[in-house]
């Protein structure tokens, strides 16, 4: 039940995706009303019903529904009886400034609910990201049951399709497709007929009296359709499927190709597409050589591959491939899967939207069979000197990924593969983060490659210079104990040195690490700056500039606020510095005396 305190907090808010206001000032909310304001939020993520509160915020006060009063118990066994599956709220009364406001909370993760008169609702935001409820068609109800898990959209039969409406040519694709990838297909596979094939990969299935022995396919599911599928027929009966590659430059359209073709074949033609274009230059590594691609070919497959197994094929809209001038983006119609969000797309089970599909891909080796591509792509980033894959720009509509390109940090790519002893720095593999090699290992461990988790960490390291344990464990997306294995390993592999600062750990480059990245002095900045080194460095700032502030005398040491600031009072002590103005607005500045006699540095 919601406290007083924090039900004025959610109304101060105002209503949002999971907040209604039902307000009764002008009119009483009929039961339909009600019943229609709870199957809607149902449909949502779940939320909360405030009766009584207008849109605008001001409580008006809920009208009594039994007599001179309202039973909450009495409101919940309403619902529950009169909508379908029946959803389980809970109801109170709250009072505020007087005035009774019915509190119903609906739970979330609620399958497809109507009201016992067959209306569907479900919780939108308009353009102008305003909540409302909206009419709930058939193919929205299978998007959503598919996002939460409980439909597989590319495992339901085609009553319209026919074996003929497969292309004999992408069975054989299939096929080489499987032998190509020996080691990571399954190769059993090879041995069968075209029947037994679609069979085997849950493409088709045979109906009772189908063909002698009901061996024979003859129907069709949409993932069959979508893999190996005549052109005709895949745009005839599955119209969604659309995938479009873009070169833009600025406003210039360089590219613009959309394609309705069997997922194999447009997997192939894409990466066509893509090695014409992903230009490398070459590094030494050692005694070899090494090429640094534009974008990691393993990468961009995996996040291509992933974008057609998991988009939402209930909704129109291609999937987009856009290679711009620094980047690639590659989006995909349908929000992440119930659970999966930009905190935890990293460490959270895999949860397919089209598990036929899925398997399909992994069986025939176009995708990782561990279903951890997601590290595949984060790799192949972090490997080449890159910041991690972007996702932030995803919406509840759409899944979209930026992988950065531009100049690779070329010193980081080198330190990565000198270490990373086993994989001879291809970078065509994928770091196995659950696995038992990939956390019983440091960075240059022979015990495993470099982890995802490893390269994370010295990637933000080399950008922000240091790491506290809370923002480590941010980036990797692990519990600060996890983590913590992870930054002490890098200590013991010398790759990283730890330090207190202001009662905190904090994880910064060793001296080795960053002679090998070529720049040894900064070290020296980091860390070896002594207080007597720290003092003459702020009083030169202060001749050069005539001023210092605490944070510009933290930032020109490389140290903390607290350390900043006793160096400037140990300057004022001894007579150097004088302190002008108080608080934020404080300063510091040669002392007359100072000044007088003329001994600056």
């Amino acid at each position: 039940m919601l406290t007083e305190e924090s039900l004025r907090e959610i109304i101060a808010s105002g209503e949002s995706f999971d907040v209604e206001f039902a307000g009764e000032d002008a009119a009483p909310l009929s039961d339909a009303a009600l019943l229609e304001a709870v199957v809607c939020q149902a449909n949502g993520r779940g939320g909360i019903l405030l009766v009584g509160v207008e849109d605008d915020g001001r409580v008006s006060g809920a009208r009594t529904r039994h007599g001179s009063y309202t039973d909450p118990r009495r409101v919940e066994s309403f619902i529950a009886n009169q909508t379908v599956p029946s959803c389980p709220v809970e109801c109170s009364i709250s009072s505020l400034d007087g005035r009774d406001v019915l509190v119903i909370e609906i739970p979330p993760g609620r399958p497809v609910t109507s009201t016992n008169s067959g209306i569907y609702k479900r919780r939108a935001m308009d353009v102008h990201g305003r909540p409302r409820c909206l009419p709930f068609l058939a193919h929205e109800m299978q998007s959503r049951e598919a996002s939460r898990g409980a439909l597989d959209y590319s495992s339901l039969v085609v009553p319209e399709a026919k074996w003929g409406d497969l292309d004999p040519l992408e069975i054989e694709r299939l096929r080489q497709m499987v032998a190509r990838n020996r080691g990571r297909a399954d190769a059993s596979l090879l041995e069968l007929s075209d029947h037994e094939i679609v069979r085997a990969l849950g493409l088709g299935e045979s109906s009772a009296g189908g063909g002698a022995g009901g061996e024979r396919v003859d129907r069709i599911r949409v993932a069959g359709l979508l893999m190996l599928g005549r052109e005709e027929a895949i745009t005839r009966l599955v119209p969604t499927h659309e995938v479009a590659f873009q070169v833009l430059s600025g406003t210039r359209i360089a590219a613009n190709e959309f394609f309705r073709l069997p997922l194999i074949r447009v997997a192939e033609e894409i990466a066509r597409r893509f090695d014409a274009r992903n230009e490398e230059e070459e590094i030494a590594v050692g005694p070899v050589r090494a090429g640094i691609p534009d974008y990691s070919p393993s990468g961009f497959r995996e996040a291509f591959h992933n974008a057609l197994i998991h988009r939402d094929y209930t909704r129109l809209g291609a999937v987009h491939v856009q290679w711009k001038p620094e980047e690639i983006e590659v989006s995909s119609p349908g929000g992440f899967p119930d659970e999966v969000r930009l905190d935890n797309i990293l460490v959270t089970a895999p949860r397919p939207r089209n598990p036929v599909l899925a398997d399909a891909f992994k069986r025939i080796g176009l995708v990782e069979r561990t279903g951890r591509g997601i590290d595949t792509i984060y790799e192949g980033q972090l490997r080449y000197g890159r910041p991690a894959p972007d996702y932030s720009r995803s919406t509840a509509g759409s899944v979209q990924l930026v992988l950065a390109g531009g100049a690779a940090n070329l010193a980081l790519a080198r330190f990565i593969m000198e270490r990373d002893v086993g994989g001879g720095g291809g970078g065509g593999g994928s770091s196995d983060r659950g696995g038992l090699s990939s956390r019983s290992g440091g960075l240059g461990s022979p015990a495993s490659r470099v982890t995802v988790d490893e390269m994370l960490i010295v990637n933000a390291v080399d950008r922000e210079r240091r790491l506290e344990l809370p923002r480590a464990a941010e980036l990797v997306q692990r519990s600060e104990a996890a983590t913590r294995a992870v930054l002490e390993r890098l200590v013991e592999s010398g790759v990283l040195e730890a330090r207190s600062e202001r009662r905190e750990r904090v994880y910064h480059f060793s001296a080795a690490t960053y002679r090998a990245l070529g720049r040894p002095a900064e070290h020296i900045r980091l860390t070896g700056i002594e207080p007597i080194q720290r003092e003459q460095m702020i009083l030169q700032f202060v001749d050069a500039h005539g001023r210092i502030t605490r944070s510009q005398a933290a930032d020109l040491c490389q140290i903390g606020g607290r350390e900043a600031r006793s160096a400037l009072e140990k300057l004022v002590n001894r007579g150097e510095l004088v302190v002008r103005g108080e608080k934020r607005g404080a300063y510091y500045e040669r002392s007359a005396e100072v000044m007088a006699s003329g001994q600056k540095l």
